[in-house]
């Protein structure tokens, strides 16, 4: 895809390093602490900026100095953030995330002007929808506006892709029936399915049952053992290159912004097997658009993959 639309979140992330999360009511003592630009949607569209793929996004900021960060380090990439809008007394989104010696990370987001992304504020800014090929979305906004947006993205004949974290059981099928790719993690289908996805086999049935509402593919990221990709017909799954993981904070994020720049709306296999190498790379590294791959890395990358 050339032109492509993102809506979600923009955060600043907290990355608090520990030798273990820890559990209820037990304090341990961290050995590092960053602050990053982050935000499902900041780092989707940030990566496909460094992709040199049109890009542009719709989301919110507060008018604090976290809010010119966020912005700033998209103009950086390239991004248009002409509809990023800037809210007057409302803090910018932050996350404060835990990341072990291990890589595995847990996260804990504070909206902030995140929550005030409405379908009003989607209307505002649809010329950027109109220029655009595909709308990539999460769900760290409001479900309104992102139902909002897939509607309008599917009347344009758009390609609708979803991310649906932080996930939600039951998301509607007013959601999901216009949606082209949805790309959970193994956890978030668990939750979006109330089914077990501990096995190949139940991924595959998960995922299925969201075919039955009207998504057109189900690509399930499964960490270690790569990306399962579910179709009404066929199932497939693509292994990632071993590594040696540092911080998987990106990880699905830099995943699902490489799938789409790549993808041309009949190559999906291969925009999958790109993806997996590029998000392998991004789990090398701490940080989350601090670990994105230069442009000078993504053409090497693109190239390899020819």
């Amino acid at each position: 895809m050339e032109k492509i639309l993102v809506i979600g979140s923009l955060n600043l992330d907290y990355a608090i390093r520990v030798t273990d999360r820890p559990q209820p009511g037990e304090t341990v003592l961290g050995h590092g602490l960053t602050l990053s630009p982050g935000g499902k949607g900041g780092n989707q569209a940030f990566t496909i900026g460094r992709f040199g793929r049109q890009t542009a996004m719709i989301g919110a900021v507060g008018d604090d100095a976290a809010g010119q960060m966020l912005r700033a380090n998209l103009q950086r990439a390239g991004v248009d953030t002409d509809a990023v809008e800037t809210l007057a007394g409302t803090p910018s989104g932050q996350a404060f995330i835990h990341i072990t010696d291990q890589g595995e990370n847990s996260i804990t987001v504070i909206p902030g002007a995140n929550a005030q992304v409405t379908p009003e504020m989607i209307g505002r800014h649809l010329d950027k929808m109109e220029d655009c090929d595909a709308v990539v979305m999460q769900l760290e906004i409001p479900l309104p506006a992102v139902i909002h947006a897939a509607r309008r993205a599917r009347a344009l004949g758009k390609t609708v892709v979803l991310d649906p974290a932080p996930a939600v059981p039951d998301l509607p099928e007013e959601l999901l029936s216009q949606v082209d790719i949805l790309k959970p993690n193994e956890t978030e289908l668990h939750i979006l399915t109330g089914l077990p996805t501990d096995t190949d086999e139940q991924v595959i049935a998960a995922a299925r049952t969201l075919l039955t509402k009207g998504v057109g593919v189900v690509t399930a990221s499964l960490g270690g053992r790569g990306v399962m990709m579910v179709t009404r017909d066929t199932a497939q799954r693509f292994t990632p290159p071993p590594v040696h993981v540092v911080d998987s904070t990106a990880a699905g994020d830099s995943f699902t912004a490489a799938m789409v720049s790549v993808y041309n709306g009949a190559n999906l296999p291969e925009s999958l097997q790109f993806a997996n190498r590029v998000a392998s790379l991004v789990c090398t590294r701490p940080g989350a658009q601090d670990s994105i791959p230069t442009a000078e890395e993504i053409r090497a990358m693109q190239q390899e993959n020819a």
